[in-house]
């Protein structure tokens, strides 16, 4: 895989942690556990270890349900927002080092994407309950769907 395609990649998967923070590190830890990515003798090597997989996983699973509860608040707040560049940034660093990119490029490309995916995200899934005249809960298992399938298939290409 070519140098742009892995930045691409990272971005993207930042654009999965704006859409469901805790699914970005889920599926980057999946990745790297089943031998999708790379990360054997990197910073990031820990995220291919069972307890990396477990604890990624069960607060991907927290999330999906603490989305659709009407007392969540928004991710555009302040602490949702910094999760999701963290995470952003988290996974992108991952991508980035699996593809032999730079971290750092990685890091700031998955954060990029963290912010975009959490704006855009929020402005479809509203945009969509409104014109489509349903329940918000439809929109959020949708992007549950796209956040989730998007995410493995960023980390099944290498």
């Amino acid at each position: 895989m070519n140098p742009t395609e892995v930045l691409v990649l990272a971005f993207l998967i930042g654009g999965v942690a704006g859409l469901r923070s805790m699914t970005a590190p889920a599926v980057l830890a999946w990745g790297a556990h089943l031998n999708w990515l790379d990360l054997h003798n990197t910073r990031l090597s820990f995220m291919g270890s069972i307890a990396a997989v477990a604890i990624f996983t069960l607060l991907a699973i927290v999330e999906l349900i603490a989305d659709k509860l009407p007392s969540t608040p928004s991710r555009l707040e302040p602490a949702g927002l910094i999760a999701r560049i963290m995470l952003g940034a988290l996974g992108g660093a991952g991508i980035a080092l699996a593809g032999t990119q730079s971290l750092a490029v990685g890091g700031a490309l998955g954060a990029i994407g963290g912010i975009a995916g959490a704006f855009a995200g929020h402005a479809v899934r509203t945009r969509l309950a409104k014109a489509l005249k349903v329940p918000d809960i439809y929109i959020a298992l949708l992007g549950d769907a796209i956040a989730i399938g998007g995410g493995l298939l960023i980390v099944s290409r290498f």
